[in-house]
């Protein structure tokens, strides 16, 4: 489940970034600024070489398979005829044109929203466990009881939380709402921007009228707002993310599954879903292959950070917690299609069925195929607190074939470590920019948003490059060139979600940012030197 950046108390805490329309991350690294040096690369070291095509596939919500920025990078199955109702190159899923949606039904329906994976056990546990007194259960069946009082006291407090926060958003929204429309009409315009507001707070005589100005004027110029336009849109984004929560997320009574017509907890099943890779509400997932991929050559919008890739889109993450079966078979899909790198921007904090997400992972291992995952929002120490997908296997080795990805910010100093962030030094790998991240949404518009939602398909991007223009390279290469060439960084920062000053070189193994430029220019001079070697 993605972590809500907003709350009612603080609702308009990510709208500094919404006035901001540059992609600072593609920008060279500087004293200041943390950037990966994107453009620069192009320019100095790639403009002599030519790229291989590579296949990144984006388990995510859903990609808007129209966007302007993205139509000419999408994936196409080459063995598949679109429409036709058949199975034309016999991998078992029909139409898979652009990928495959394992949260969608035959019928065309789609899972929009779902429950929080402790929802989910909470309500498995209840009729086993419910009314039961611990100290007259067997030891296994305390550990499971005690699963049980977990899940239910965090599904009872959340739900309560949420619902209070979704009722002081709406009641905000309605209050602001209605006072820009009164200003609007007293003041005949069609928007209300700082200048607009500036000049009424400079000419109104009415005091009833003026405090409201000089109020929302406060208002826009704390958050770095244009106008109310984008307040209202923030708002709304916090109002529908609350109500999720509250009513889905943390609703014992709500159960989505249905939809599906699948056995959820057979693992072992892999024919369900449907070819829709959209859904209702991609956003997320257009934003995060606008970071990997969106065109480079069509002069619209934003450009991504590889410009030879194809997003393969593999539908599994709906708003609230995906399911480890919907998770496993969106990896196998990826690496039996030719996808190279899956970017996994997702997490959560159980795992019932981890054993085959693993095996999963293992599958793609023995395929070649690099993940790249985000470390989560919950701004904790993943070396101790729970997240899934692990970078460990369950016997606590590593695993090689993934890159955990936290995130960093633009400016190098005190706030370089995104607030938010997931950190450790033994399971976070490296960090990238993942805040204020300029991309596609639908409709083929472009918003600000944050996250190691955002930081993960940089590393994924840096990824694709590497492999498109040195196709010799394995994961292995690529991963270990990507930590080797991170620029490292001794800025003391804020500890995530503390007020702790700490080394930011502390917060993951290699203590860095990851830099397209000197990725770049490592495997240059690798290159050159396996040349002279044979």
């Amino acid at each position: 489940m993605k972590k809500l950046l907003i709350s009612a108390s603080v609702c308009l805490l990510t709208l500094a970034a919404s006035a901001q329309t540059t992609q600072w991350h593609l920008l060279d690294k500087t004293d200041k600024i943390s950037g990966i040096g994107v453009d620069r690369t192009y320019r100095e070291l790639l403009k002599d070489r030519k790229p291989t095509p590579v296949i990144v596939a984006v388990i995510d919500g859903g990609i808007d398979t129209t966007h302007e920025d993205l139509r000419r990078v999408l994936w196409v199955n080459p063995k598949e005829i679109a429409g036709n109702g058949k199975d034309d190159d016999k991998n078992g899923y029909v139409d898979d044109i652009h990928g495959w949606n394992f949260i969608g039904g035959k019928d065309g329906r789609n899972v929009t929203h779902e429950s929080a994976e402790a929802t989910r056990i909470y309500v498995q546990l209840k009729p086993k466990y419910e009314g039961k007194d611990r100290k007259t259960l067997k030891p296994d069946e305390q550990k499971e009881y005690d699963l049980y009082t977990k899940t239910k006291a965090e599904v009872e407090k959340n739900q309560s939380q949420y619902k209070a926060q979704y009722q002081g958003i709406s009641q905000f929204y309605t209050q602001f709402s209605t006072a820009v429309g009164n200003l609007k009409k007293v003041l005949n315009v069609a928007k209300l921007d700082t200048a607009t507001l500036r000049k009424a707070a400079d000419t109104l005589s009415d005091a009833s009228m003026k405090r409201p100005v000089t109020g929302i004027l406060r208002l826009l110029q704390q958050q770095g707002a244009a106008d109310t336009d984008v307040v209202m849109s923030e708002l709304e984004k916090a109002n529908d993310q609350l109500k999720s929560r509250a009513e889905y997320s943390y609703n014992p009574e709500f159960d989505a599954r249905s939809i599906v017509g699948d056995d959820p907890n057979n693992v072992n099943q892999r024919d369900y879903g449907n070819a829709d890779i959209a859904g209702e509400r991609p956003d997320h997932g257009t934003h995060v292959a606008g970071i990997i991929g969106a065109d480079r050559t069509n002069n619209l919008g934003v450009m991504g950070v590889s410009d030879a890739v194809q997003i393969m889109g593999v539908r599994a993450v709906p708003d609230g917690d995906e399911r480890d079966k919907d998770v496993a078979n969106a990896i196998r899909y990826a690496a039996d299609n030719g996808a190279q790198i899956i970017n996994m921007s997702f997490g959560k904090g159980y795992s019932p069925q981890r054993k085959a997400v693993e095996e999963a992972e293992r599958y793609a291992l023995s395929k070649g195929v690099l993940l790249v995952q985000a470390a989560g929002n919950d701004g904790s120490n993943i070396d101790t607190a729970a997240n899934y997908p692990s970078p460990r296997y369950i016997d606590g080795t590593t695993i090689p074939n993934v890159i955990t990805v936290g995130a960093s910010a633009e400016n190098n100093d005190a706030d370089l470590v995104a607030g938010f962030s997931n950190y450790g030094k033994k399971t976070v790998d490296v960090f990238a920019p993942g805040k204020d991240i300029y991309s596609t949404v639908p409709g083929s518009k472009y918003e600000n948003n944050s996250g190691t939602s955002m930081a993960s398909p940089v590393v994924a991007g840096v990824a694709a490059v590497l492999k498109s223009y040195f196709p010799k390279l394995t994961y292995a290469d690529i991963k270990r060139i990507i930590l080797e060439s991170a620029t490292p960084y001794t800025t003391k920062v804020k500890r995530p979600e503390s007020d702790e000053t700490v080394d930011f070189a502390s917060l993951s193994k290699t203590g860095g940012v990851v830099n397209l430029y000197e990725a770049v220019k490592l495997a240059l001079a690798q290159e050159a030197a396996t040349g002279k070697a044979k």
